[in-house]
């Protein structure tokens, strides 16, 4: 049957609905999409006076789309003892996210071919709790592979430029990166570079009386200008071939002076960062907790001021988790001699669950509101994936995904709550603010608060190119 959501305080992230207000959505029984938008209660009374739909009446919470995660490794299959499908899309939409798009490497085979594609997209049948789709990669010597991909639909590519820490998928060269960007040119999908690569100082900057286990041993092992090299690279190429290019997870602010450069001169270039950058400082992270490890690293209080005024300036596009998990082993938490050892751990923060909140607890110190964190976590992840014709709205035509939430509730992250694989991550027993009640695909229930989960019915997307733009095509 139909559903109806009705609600005080619905923010559908539509230019015909700008602010806030009470009244209803409907969504179609038969698809999923939004049909109908009741902009009063009076009108949501009218229609159920003759007609009959499930409702769900969510009071003063907030009622808005399903947010989007558009870098998430959920390294199934291969490693999926380090996160697998079922357990990463729980947590999605525990988090109020309703799509998610996995990144290529860490899987084993990695998404570089059209058969590996293939694996992957067998290996999310019937696990998933939200929806999906999919990144390639690029690696040496699979150019010709790019196109057929693109065809079947992946999202985008994904390359690195410095070693990826797996020797499935390698880094690529400029030599690589000349050979797909001509690929891809004219195509409109998007390359994401993880945009570090070696220098002078990398690694050499501690010598062995520097204590492991101290994070600025790390840190200065992982110097800025690793990242500011790679995206002066990055912003060449962007000049030069007609591709969208994409910088994930900036964590350093050192690097934007390069990035309004390149946007200046015509560059199709978007730049992510992510919530452990913009909520954790360099001089918070105690000794021996590898579990903040990531690259490129956390840095400064100093340079996360500078990151929060490029958010606040519409100078970084998006806010993601790069939800990147691993064994509590290859962590180094468990015991022995490596504990706690942040040069041999490795490196990714598990964070999916709490996009939301922990964004959310810092918004309001940097004049953020919820229509900032709709664009910057739902709007423009949409827009740079090529979904913002079915997803990031709740317009009519579009997917009934619904995100439900209290911006004024509070709670504390304990291992209880937690729906991902690893519980390690670095907000344990932080009190964050903004809970999430319930998550809805299509109008289905996929989470609620009081009594936790439906049964997996996310789909897998896969884009396709027509003559009229992008059909997104929906495998079950």
């Amino acid at each position: 049957m139909d559903t109806l959501y009705i609600g005080n305080r619905l923010f559908l992230n539509s230019d015909q609905y700008p602010d806030f207000f009470a009244g209803g959505i409907l969504v179609s029984g038969d698809d999923g999409k939004v049909t109908t938008i009741f902009d009063s209660p009076s009108e949501v009374d009218a229609y159920l006076e003759y007609n009959y739909a499930e409702v769900y009446d969510f009071g003063d919470l907030v009622v808005m789309p399903g947010l989007i995660d558009s870098h998430v490794h959920i390294n199934e299959p291969g490693r999926t003892e380090w996160e697998g499908f079922h357990t990463a899309t729980k947590a999605a939409a525990a988090g109020g996210f309703t799509t998610i798009c996995d990144m290529p490497l860490n899987s084993i085979p990695p998404t570089t071919t059209m058969a590996n594609l293939r694996t992957k997209i067998n290996a999310a049948r019937g696990k998933i709790f939200v929806d999906v789709a999919f990144w390639g990669g690029v690696v040496p010597g699979n150019s010709h592979e790019l196109r057929d991909m693109i065809q079947a639909g992946v999202v985008g590519f994904k390359c690195f430029l410095c070693p990826s820490g797996v020797e499935e998928f390698q880094h690529v060269s400029e030599q690589d990166l000349h050979k797909a960007l001509r690929a891809m040119e004219g195509s409109g999908c998007v390359l994401a570079f993880h945009a570090e690569v070696e220098c002078s100082s990398h690694n050499h900057s501690h010598t062995r009386s520097d204590n492991p286990k101290h994070y600025q041993t790390f840190l200065q092992a992982r110097p800025d200008q690793m990242e500011a090299d790679a995206i002066k690279v990055v912003a060449r190429f962007s000049q030069k071939y007609d591709v969208p290019c994409h910088i994930v997870h900036l964590s350093s602010a050192q690097a934007l002076p390069t990035i309004r450069e390149a946007r200046s001169n015509g560059a199709q270039l978007t730049v992510e960062t992510c919530h452990h950058y913009l909520s954790i400082a360099a001089e918070e992270i105690p000794d021996a907790h590898t579990e903040y490890k990531c690259c490129p690293p956390i840095r400064g209080k100093t340079n996360q001021e500078l990151l929060w005024q490029a958010v606040c300036d519409g100078e970084i596009d998006m806010v993601v988790s790069d939800h990147s998990p691993s064994t509590a082993t290859m962590k180094l938490l468990t015991t022995g001699k490596d504990r706690g050892n942040f040069i041999k751990a490795w490196g990714g923060i598990s964070s999916v669950q709490f996009g939301l909140p922990v964004f959310w607890t810092n918004c309001q110190r940097y004049g953020l509101e919820i229509p900032d964190l709709v664009r910057l976590l739902c709007t423009e992840p949409a827009k740079m994936c090529g979904l913002d014709q079915v997803k990031g709205r709740l317009e009519v035509g579009y997917d009934g995904d619904i995100c439900v939430w209290d911006p004024e509730d509070t709670f504390t992250v304990t291992h209880d709550i937690i729906e991902f694989q690893h519980k390690a991550n670095p907000y344990m027993d932080r009190k964050l603010r903004g809970l999430v009640h319930a998550s809805f695909i299509r109008g289905c229930p996929v989470y609620r608060q009081s009594e936790k989960f439906g049964r997996p019915q996310g789909n897998i997307l896969m884009k396709k190119a027509t003559r009229r733009g992008i059909k997104i095509r929906k495998i079950d």
